[in-house]
């Protein structure tokens, strides 16, 4: 864990954050912007920045909670929503959490890990979710490659991945990605199966 901490925290402190949009990502905000439960307890886990919590947060999501190995992230936010409970700035691995969510939503954690950790990735976010939980969000359609972060991957690997542990509600092409990231994301909505 201190190894990836300091390797993150030192990608915020020179800047070299390439995987920051600077806002919510168009699929997800879509996605949000349908959901009508304001109580829905809310994680994103390798948060980064957190534009999909500032944005779900000021749309009165008041249950959501965000994850990172580093802090800069969590003090980034902060400092654009004072108002945020300190409670809900998680700042540990994702790994060795502990709690219960009835969504998770994934926006470039999943190719900021090392792939070999993928299985233990969908176990874990199986672990998290409550009864008819489900992970939503986005992953990287190009090819997986030795070098990353980020690192790519498939349909297939996805399918095969997942589906131990989710029923695949989508898994599809975004089509609405932002542009620098088009014909290069999957929209995913994969619901906890009952194992």
């Amino acid at each position: 864990m201190n190894e990836n901490k300091t390797y993150w925290e030192t990608k915020y402190k020179t800047g070299e954050t390439g995987w920051n949009i600077g806002s919510i990502s168009t699929p997800i905000k879509e996605y949000i912007d349908q959901l009508t439960n304001k109580n829905l307890k809310i994680l994103i886990p390798g948060s980064g920045n957190a534009y999909e919590a500032e944005y779900l947060f000021e749309n009165g999501f008041l249950n959501v909670y965000i994850m990172d190995i580093a802090k800069d992230p969590l003090i980034n936010l902060k400092k654009r929503i004072p108002h945020f409970p300190d409670s809900q700035l998680l700042e540990e691995d994702f790994f060795n959490h502990k709690g219960l969510y009835d969504l998770i939503i994934e926006q470039t954690f999943f190719c900021a890990i090392n792939p070999s950790y993928r299985n233990l990735y969908a176990q874990k976010i199986h672990e998290l979710l409550k009864e008819n939980g489900q992970l939503v969000g986005l992953l990287f359609d190009f090819p997986l490659t030795e070098i990353g972060p980020p690192f790519g991957g498939s349909y297939q690997e996805y399918l095969d991945t997942f589906t131990p542990y989710f029923d695949i509600k989508l898994l599809e092409k975004s089509y609405n990605s932002i542009k620098p990231r088009a014909n290069r994301e999957f929209f995913i909505q994969f619901k906890k199966k009952q194992l």
